[in-house]
């Protein structure tokens, strides 16, 4: 792939425009987490206000999940053809706009619907902003770009966390999610004059983006009819799955009609590689499983289990994210020496021995589980910056967005699922037992998709094949 013009691969450091691109897709992600978490933390307030249950308030947890693969792959294919600026700022005015309608929301399908609608927002504003942040720096840094990138997601989550003892106490669960709107106004003032990804644009310069983006491969005359009607029935099918309205074995069945939704989508942007990009969606999917129990769960285990106080949970929340954040930049540096896959299986490994000391501590060793939350969030989720990085390296820049956007999102599907097993198993095992088990086992089950390259194994994409080509194959 050619270098841009200024030769970015070959410059000892970042140019002042770079860091300028990367901060503005930073905060981008960061109003991701913010925006994102506001919902788990006053999961207990909403089950309250709308008479649920705690499965049935972790739905509306899983509802952003429901609707970011169609997020992900339409604002992704906007990125690919029309630029990841472009994407970032539509992303962000979704997102914004869906959390501060939350607020508005008076029932439980009210709210159902403004979380997909926030999960739209979050799923283009993940696949443009990864994008651009690693396309705006040498090749040789990505991984620095990737972990640093995602270090955004728990910064935000922490400033919702020490908000949440603030406002809700004060002035109810609403206004919490009134609040998101100031920093998006600042992420779009941020972005206004920035140019666009270099690699991006070195690709629009050399003609490469004028076929075969997503954009042609989905919405082309030929195909458009068909996949608007398969994009309606797979979400059609997981609103139904994800509510709840029907249970037991036909859940199964409708799982398999989705699955072949998202095959048929794949088939259209991959080609002879959709066996690669189904499992690009199964290693996401498993990097979801073992991490969202305890992101979507954990404030309430600290309420319901250790019957912590709004500045407990707070307090440890704080702590838990701030591992976070230091675990993704960590991860990108360590991975520029040691390689993507080595990084991430190492420290999923090391993860695996903070998981249960951290729910066998009682409510009286709270410095404690600060700091073994820090180490295993360090480990288990500030590696998952590294995700991005691991997705992106199997895709071709003329479909990176979309690809990334699609995999990732459908994957974000275990978002969904998390929640509601997780609440599910803990109704026979209790909820730290549940959150212990579903993190020991998903955990062991990435390190062997990453370190395998299990995707990797099953092919790449062609960027030169046709849309008359792929259709034929």
């Amino acid at each position: 792939m050619a270098t841009t013009p200024h030769g970015t691969d070959e410059t000892p450091s970042l140019t002042t425009t770079q860091w300028k691109q990367f901060w503005a897709a930073w905060l981008g992600y960061l109003l991701d987490g913010f925006d994102f978490v506001l919902i788990t933390l006053v999961l207990t307030e909403l089950a309250d206000e709308f008479d649920l249950s705690l499965v049935q308030a972790t739905t509306l947890v899983s509802a952003a999940f429901v609707s970011r693969w169609f997020g992900g792959l339409l604002l992704g294919a906007i990125a690919d053809r029309f630029g990841r600026k472009h994407a970032m700022i539509i992303s962000i005015l979704c997102f914004a706009g869906g959390s501060f309608l939350c607020g508005l929301s008076w029932g439980y399908w009210s709210m159902f619907v403004f979380r997909a609608i926030v999960g739209i927002g979050m799923a283009g504003e993940y696949a443009s902003s990864v994008t651009y942040a690693m396309e705006s720096w040498p090749k040789r840094f990505r991984n620095r770009a990737s972990g640093a990138l995602l270090s955004a997601y728990p910064i935000g989550v922490v400033l919702a966390s020490q908000l949440y003892p603030l406002v809700v106490p004060n002035l109810g669960w609403r206004w919490m999610f009134f609040i998101g709107l100031v920093p998006a106004a600042w992420a779009l003032w941020m972005r206004r004059a920035l140019p666009e990804a270099t690699e991006w644009e070195d690709s629009r310069t050399r003609g490469a983006l004028e076929k075969n983006t997503a954009m042609q491969l989905l919405f082309n005359p030929r195909n458009r009819v068909a996949n608007a009607a398969v994009s309606v029935v797979a979400a059609v099918v997981l609103v139904v799955i994800f509510s709840r309205t029907v249970t037991g074995p036909l859940v199964f069945a409708l799982a398999v009609i989705a699955a072949a939704c998202f095959v048929v989508l794949a088939r259209q942007l991959a080609a002879g590689a959709t066996a690669m990009f189904v499992m690009l969606i199964l290693t996401v999917l498993t990097a979801f499983l073992y991490s969202w129990p305890l992101q979507s769960l954990l404030p309430t285990y600290l309420k319901t289990e250790l019957h912590f106080a709004p500045a407990q949970v707070a307090h440890v929340l704080l702590w838990a994210g701030l591992g976070y954040a230091a675990g993704s930049v960590a991860s990108g540096v360590v991975a520029d020496r040691l390689g993507t896959r080595r990084t991430y299986v190492l420290g999923l490994v090391i993860s695996l021995f903070f998981v249960v000391p951290v729910f066998t501590l009682s409510s009286d060793h709270v410095v404690w589980l600060w700091v073994l939350l820090f180490g295993l969030q360090f480990f288990s989720q500030g590696i998952s910056g590294l995700l991005p990085k691991f997705v992106s390296d199997h895709l071709p820049v003329n479909v990176r967005a979309s690809g990334l956007g699609f995999c990732y999102n459908v994957g974000a599907l275990g978002g969904a699922i998390a929640p509601i097993m997780g609440a599910s198993v803990a109704a026979s095992l209790g909820l730290g037992t549940a959150l212990t088990v579903l993190t020991l086992g998903f955990t062991v089950l990435i390190a062997i998709l990453v370190g395998f390259d299990v995707a990797g194994r099953c092919g790449r994409v062609d960027p030169g094949v046709t849309v008359d080509e792929r259709a034929s194959r």
